[in-house]
């Protein structure tokens, strides 16, 4: 495993860079089976465990079904101080007897401070932990003031039950704006912005602020200075939820194109040639990439776990990793996705 430090320019410190996602942890994935997942991860060297205050919900669950899971493994385990937690509040529902949405009306609770302030309490106490490392709002709430979201943020990490906040599923414009907020404020500004982010990518489309851009990338690496506090990119479904590699799964999010599938081919052949599984190649390209990212890998076996930890220190030779960046020639007619 490796590691890389995150911070906001006042908390710090180091995470696994592969972070383990725990959606349908004690769900869909039985107990002993996510503890299992949770067990090799730790002994791998993985420190990083992200979670939600509303996971499983779509699936029969309460939604912090997850929380409560690593709740019980912590306790059980006693590790607590080997692992970093991150956990997201604002998309729960706010009128429990309607469904969630990702179009209006989305039915999430939001961003206001009453939220923030409750729901982030109620996060710690699901995980039995008195301090939650990461805290990211889950869907950016532009029904809510700016300010007021970004203090209700300031006011937690400043309280010392959040270490560093986030914002997910956002436009770029609103994170530059909220951390010049922060700073207006005098509070600790985002230091981690989650997004999705994978081998393959959705055509631009205006409204479409959940996928991480090149313009994104360009200003995560230009923080790190006294005027403009450290940022890093956490990346959500980075293995497209296994549509790399099976025919079966569709690729989704506006990614149905014919160069993702060109991109896909390159991916197979690379993977062949090197000797790793098209999943490592596609982690290893996000982790060495100019401006790495953190992958958000979620796995519902140990098998799956096992698979994702190879990419942790594979290295991509230049000529590998330009052949995968490399734009796709396409032909005529729409290029078949490769078999798995």
């Amino acid at each position: 495993m490796r590691y890389r430090t995150v911070g906001n320019g006042r908390t710090a410190f180091d995470v696994s860079t592969i972070c383990l996602g725990t959606m349908y942890f004690g769900t869909r994935t039985d107990v002993d089976t996510s503890f299992a997942i949770l067990d090799r991860f730790v002994e791998a060297g993985g420190t990083f465990i992200d979670t939600a205050d509303n996971y499983n919900a779509w699936v029969g669950g309460h939604g912090r079904d997850s929380e409560d899971l690593i709740g019980r493994w912590l306790a059980d385990r006693g590790v607590r101080d080997r692992v970093r937690l991150a956990t997201k509040v604002g998309a729960a529902k706010k009128d429990p007897a309607l469904p969630l949405s990702n179009t209006p009306p989305t039915n999430f609770e939001g961003l206001g401070a009453e939220v923030v302030h409750r729901q982030a309490h109620e996060s710690a106490r699901h995980l039995g932990v008195d301090r939650i490392d990461v805290l990211y709002g889950h869907v950016d709430d532009r029904e809510t003031e700016l300010a007021e979201t970004v203090g209700a943020f300031g006011a937690l990490q400043d309280e010392g039950l959040v270490g560093i906040s986030g914002i997910s599923n956002v436009a770029l414009w609103r994170v530059v704006e909220a951390r010049e907020e922060a700073l207006r404020q005098g509070v600790a500004p985002y230091g981690l912005v989650q997004q999705q982010y994978s081998y393959v990518y959705p055509e631009p489309k205006l409204g479409r602020h959940n996928f991480v851009t090149p313009d994104l990338l360009d200003y995560a690496a230009s923080t790190g200075t006294d005027a403009r506090p450290p940022l890093a990119v956490t990346a959500y479904s980075p293995l497209h939820q296994g549509a790399l590699t099976r025919r079966d799964k569709p690729l989704w999010g506006g990614v149905e194109h014919p160069t993702s599938h060109a991109r896909l081919a390159t991916l197979h052949d690379v993977a062949r040639e090197i000797g790793a599984t098209p999943n490592q190649v596609a982690l290893a390209w996000l982790l060495g990439a100019d401006v790495p990212v953190i992958p958000v890998v979620g796995a519902s076996s140990v098998a799956q776990l096992e698979e994702a930890l190879g990419a942790a220190e594979l290295d991509l030779d230049p000529e590998v990793r330009a052949r995968l960046d490399a734009e796709p020639v396409l032909p005529r007619a729409a290029t078949a996705r490769p078999a798995a």
